[in-house]
């Protein structure tokens, strides 16, 4: 079964067909720049593009990048405060005419990485983590999903959330070597592994490529492992969801 998947983020929006059976993208990835307001609208007509570019007439999936409850948006996260309280399900399936499946993009992520990546023959608890603008976080329980878990949300010393200091866009911002963000990274790590106590935390997002300029400074009593479908994963997370939610 073939079924677009489209990955939204603060930078971009990155679409492609996927094999549901296989996992692997059978197109090439299509990018388009998200709108600087980050605005309902905008992102509406980019979701359209996108699915204009791939001609494409079946279901959708797509992950976004903060919660989602029942496809209405529950926090603004890195977007504009107008997507509150937005049915995002149903604003995308009136901008495209398709059957849309819209989760957070975390989750989407750690879907793609529990069947078909690091995390297929990890068992128990296990968090994905997403580096990137954000820090994104899906959970899942003996391979199911447990939705909007929003751990980059913690608060932190004089931050109000702690993705605000160890975000790998905060590396960048500040220009910090590898060593003085992982320490940073290390400490958001130690929390949740405190809170929650997973058996396998999957570190995901661009930065995840870079794994080995890291890894050496992570102290977490618990097994890190790095993601492995890297920049396809949020696609294919997200066509997982939507096959799951129609099959049925």
């Amino acid at each position: 079964m073939e079924i677009l998947g489209i990955d939204i983020g603060g930078s971009s929006l990155k679409g492609a067909i996927v094999n549901i059976d296989s996992g692997e993208l059978i197109t090439p990835t299509h990018k388009i720049p998200t709108p600087e307001d980050r605005k309902p609208s905008g992102i509406a007509i980019g979701v359209k593009q996108m699915v204009e570019h791939f001609d494409h007439k079946g279901i959708v999936g797509c992950g976004f990048p903060t919660i989602i409850k029942k496809g209405i948006c529950k926090d603004e996260g890195n977007l504009s405060r107008k997507w509150l309280g937005v049915d995002v399900d149903a604003l995308f399936e009136k901008s495209t005419g398709l059957d849309f499946t819209v989760i957070n993009d975390a989750d989407a992520a750690g879907l793609a990485e529990i069947k078909f990546g690091a995390g297929k023959k990890e068992e128990g608890f296990v968090l994905m983590i997403t580096v990137g603008t954000g820090l994104g976080s899906g959970a899942y329980l003996h391979g199911e999903l447990i939705p909007n878990f929003e751990l980059g949300q913690i608060p932190y010393k004089n931050y109000t959330k702690i993705e605000d200091w160890a975000a790998s866009s905060i590396k960048t911002e500040e220009n910090l070597s590898y060593k003085d963000w992982a320490y940073r990274f290390n400490i958001f790590l130690n929390y949740i592994h405190i809170i929650l106590n997973p058996d396998v935390i999957i570190i995901g997002g661009g930065i995840s490529n870079d794994w080995v300029k890291f890894r050496d400074y992570l102290d977490v009593d618990t097994k890190l492992l790095p993601a492995r479908l890297r920049n396809k994963s949020g696609i294919l997370g997200a066509a997982i969801a939507a096959h799951k939610k129609y099959r049925g």
